[in-house]
């Protein structure tokens, strides 16, 4: 299997609304998590609940999260959080636009790690064309 790197790194932030935030204390903790409301995002491919997962200072937790709205798409999720239903974990290159414009607000920033960012999976050069060559190379990632 071949990977080819097509972005740079990213991580998952929590974010949620100004609005969510007037009659919620903003969590310090991902313990702090257990009393809000939060979006759950049910994973196509198993069917189960995304677990949200944070790190700091090696110290690794993974949290599952309360809230009475579960969806499928991070676009709907996005859409919750801008609503202000609740606390959503989406990729950062999706609500950094909405940080920046305070539409979003990002919390526990100290506890999302980044990681590997997108790659784009093929199983060999072998029998690559060369329109192939030529989109691997126009999607590879030099930053």
């Amino acid at each position: 299997m071949i990977a080819v790197r097509i972005g740079p790194d990213t991580s998952l932030v929590v974010v949620g609304s100004p609005s969510y935030f007037k009659t919620r204390k903003i969590p310090e903790t991902p313990q702090d998590l257990i009393g809000h409301e939060c979006v759950n995002q049910r994973m196509p491919t198993s069917g189960g609940l995304y677990v949200w997962e944070f790190e700091k200072d090696g110290r690794e937790l993974r949290v599952r999260v309360e809230g009475q709205l579960i969806l499928n798409s991070v676009d709907l999720l996005l859409k919750a959080a801008l609503e202000g239903v609740g606390l959503c974990f989406l990729p950062l290159d999706m609500v950094e636009h909405h940080i920046a414009t305070k539409r979003l607000v990002q919390v526990l920033g100290d506890w999302c790690p980044s990681f590997s960012g997108y790659h784009l999976y093929y199983p060999s050069r072998r029998q690559s064309t060369p329109a192939f060559a030529l989109l691997v190379n126009a999607l590879r990632y030099r930053g």
